[in-house]
């Protein structure tokens, strides 16, 4: 027997994808809920699900009712679903504007919009349990939009390809995911022009460096997980290993190795892949088989 939390989810999933939004179960920590079938396993190469199995993260997303049924049954104690952005028809672009810790992420949208000469769409919107906003935008199919935290802003989170937003309806930890009432029937507005040029703008890794390394030095390893969300497609792995080898040497590897896996599986890496490049970090660190690359290289 399902818990009510579930049956909600699927129901609001199944409604996502009849408008075209391809959907995977999470559960309440916001990360895929199906397993991947590949856990301890070595000597494979990357699977995105050409096994034929599910667990593969966004990977699974679907807009078939049996095939999200499939997986609804395979996690029975998922709470939610998440909309896979970059994928056809819409090629969804999702803003990620919080407002928590003095943090307000929707004044930094309208700054960004008054500096850079574009209008803040009137768009689909969902609000997310601390009060924050999820603005869905249509972008171009032609258009691959990097994921990234704060790149835009303090309080600006961006989800394209490879990533995925908590679709409303959702229960999490921190609560409900609801529509904004004005805008729930309303399409993804397109992108404007502008923003689009920002969001697709790659910023200089010296300076991601600059601004990821020099923080690590105490206990708290929240830069390096925001380091590794703001991944884009061709260096997740990369910068998965960078961020892992930071938090061993600084002595909190173990501590923080799950968080940095589920930060990894949000971008679109697997979670045998994430698990793998941060047991290869471990070994690089602290010793073990595997001559990798100097660790403080990206």
């Amino acid at each position: 027997m399902t818990h009510p939390d579930h049956d909600r989810a699927l129901e609001c999933a199944l409604a996502a994808a009849r408008r075209g939004f391809p959907v995977i179960p999470l559960s309440r920590t916001k990360l895929p809920a199906v397993r991947s079938p590949h856990r301890g396993e070595t000597g494979r190469g990357m699977c995105r699900g050409q096994c034929g199995r599910l667990g593969h993260g966004v990977h699974d997303a679907a807009t078939e009712p049996a095939r999200i049924a499939e997986l609804f049954a395979a996690a029975p104690w998922a709470a939610g679903y998440g909309i896979a952005c970059g994928r056809s028809p819409h090629y969804l672009i999702g803003l990620d504007l919080d407002r928590k810790d003095g943090v307000d992420g929707v004044t930094d949208l309208v700054d960004l919009a008054a500096r850079w000469g574009f209008a803040v769409p009137w768009t689909r919107t969902v609000i997310t349990p601390s009060g924050g906003r999820h603005l869905w935008l249509r972008g171009p199919a032609e258009a691959v939009v990097p994921n990234s935290v704060r790149r835009l802003g303090n309080g600006i989170d961006v989800r394209g390809s490879g990533g995925y937003l908590v679709g409303p309806g959702s229960v999490t930890t921190a609560g409900l995911y609801r529509w904004d009432p004005p805008t729930a029937s309303m399409p993804p507005a397109a992108v404007p022009k502008r923003l689009l040029r920002l969001l697709l703008t790659t910023p200089q890794r010296r300076a991601v460096r600059a601004a990821a390394g020099p923080a690590v030095g105490g206990n708290t390893a929240g830069p390096l997980i925001r380091f590794v969300l703001g991944s884009s497609v061709g260096e997740r792995n990369e910068r998965l290993f960078w961020a892992a080898c930071r938090a061993f040497e600084n002595g909190h590897g173990d501590r923080v190795a799950e968080e940095m896996v589920g930060a990894a599986v949000s971008t679109g890496l697997s979670e045998r892949e994430a698990e793998s490049t941060v047991g290869s970090a471990r070994r690089h660190v602290l010793g073990g088989s595997g001559g990798r690359r100097s660790a403080g290289a990206l």
